[in-house]
């Protein structure tokens, strides 16, 4: 029954999907973790999904929406940052805040209820060859970037006023980080859903981190289990008949109590 998944092309297609975001995503989310900025995710989503509405509304492509308005408010959050340098966190309520009332507003003027949940949810049916496109090259500038910066992310996440005096550019770094995931949380929107992207930017690296390893081996388990959840994920809604954002993100739920169980266990042991 397993070949079954494999005998339609959008499966493949979904496959390949959930295998580029499962790398791209937890890869940013240590980042976002170690930075404690885990609600950036919750903020980009909801302004993703007033760009799929202005996309609806407009008639022109919804992920094409949600990335302009992803990037806009990336910058906006920085803009914002500067001005409150001692309080990081208030940048991101802010634009969360805005992308709540301007999705509020605007979904009611949108028709048609069952493309909108497409967005809501995820799912792997309404991915079009354009949007796969554009999933794979986000997927290939983010990875570069965060390969070519890796030690300088490393540094600014643990320590970001040395980082800024020997020399590594933490503005810039910064604000391209944070364009790059509004970038990705935009195009994630047909496969994993709006609404459940910044679980899927958490939850890998939270399993990650119960297993207690150096940052670097930590980074490739996060990974790891990026890949499996969207994967498994994928496979569990096909069989299931269930919406693969939901599979996706309660496998990551399920198998990060079984790790802290687990932990809590050998620690009794």
């Amino acid at each position: 029954m397993m070949a079954d998944i494999f005998q339609y092309d959008y499966m493949i297609r979904a496959m390949l999907i959930g295998l580029m975001l499962g790398i791209v995503i937890p890869a940013m989310g240590i980042v976002i973790v170690n930075r404690r900025l885990s609600m950036i995710g919750d903020a980009l989503s909801h302004v993703s999904l007033s760009g799929v509405l202005l996309g609806l509304l407009f008639g022109i492509n919804p992920i094409l929406g949600a990335i302009v308005t992803c990037a806009f408010a990336a910058f906006a959050m920085e803009w914002i940052r500067r001005y409150f340098p001692s309080y990081g966190e208030l940048s991101t309520a802010i634009i969360m805040s805005t992308g709540v009332g301007l999705a509020s507003v605007l979904s009611g003027f949108v028709e048609g209820g069952a493309n909108f949940e497409s967005f809501l949810f995820g799912t792997i049916v309404a991915v079009t060859d354009f949007e796969f496109y554009m999933i794979l090259v986000v997927a290939i500038v983010v990875i570069v970037f965060l390969a070519r910066h890796n030690e300088a992310f490393l540094y600014l996440s643990f320590d970001p006023m040395s980082a800024k005096l020997s020399g590594i550019p933490v503005n810039r770094l910064s604000g391209i980080f944070v364009v790059l995931t509004g970038l990705v949380v935009a195009i994630s929107a047909r496969t994993v859903g709006v609404l459940i992207i910044s679980s899927l930017l958490v939850l890998p690296v939270a399993c990650a981190l119960q297993l207690k390893l150096s940052y670097k081996k930590t980074q490739i388990a996060a990974v790891l289990f990026g890949v499996f959840f969207t994967e498994a994920g994928l496979i569990i809604s096909y069989y299931g008949g269930l919406k693969p954002g939901g599979s996706i993100v309660l496998l990551g739920v399920a198998t990060l109590i079984i790790l802290i169980l687990s932990g809590q266990w050998l620690q009794k042991k």
